[in-house]
């Protein structure tokens, strides 16, 4: 009967969670805490409602949760944007195998 009711309260910690605000997908499940199986989700959850707390004012802890920051581009900004080449795709300006060394030097002996 005592576990029931343990579960029980842990249940109902979870739906104030979700009322709160905190995302489903950041919950831990019932049996997680109760069994003490995935203790990393149940600290995770606990985190997600810190961060919350924080954002409604209270004194959350963790990270600050992030703000949406949308922005909007101009037709003309996004045409402008298609011929810039990102640095994460990089270049290949200058490229060549020149003067790679890698490891020792191959011998070759007739």
């Amino acid at each position: 009967k005592m576990a029931f009711k343990q579960m029980e309260c842990i249940n109902k910690f979870l739906i104030e969670c979700e009322k709160y605000g905190v995302n489903k997908t950041e919950l831990f499940q019932t049996v997680d805490l109760y069994e003490r199986q995935n203790l990393t989700q149940v600290i995770s959850t606990i985190a997600a409602l810190g961060r919350k707390v924080q954002t409604k004012g209270g004194p959350g802890f963790g990270p600050k949760e992030a703000e949406r920051n949308s922005r909007n581009f101009s037709e003309e900004q996004m045409k402008a944007g298609q011929n810039v080449i990102g640095l994460q795709m990089g270049s290949n300006k200058g490229a060549s195998q020149a003067g790679q060394n890698f490891g020792k030097a191959r011998m070759i002996v007739d």
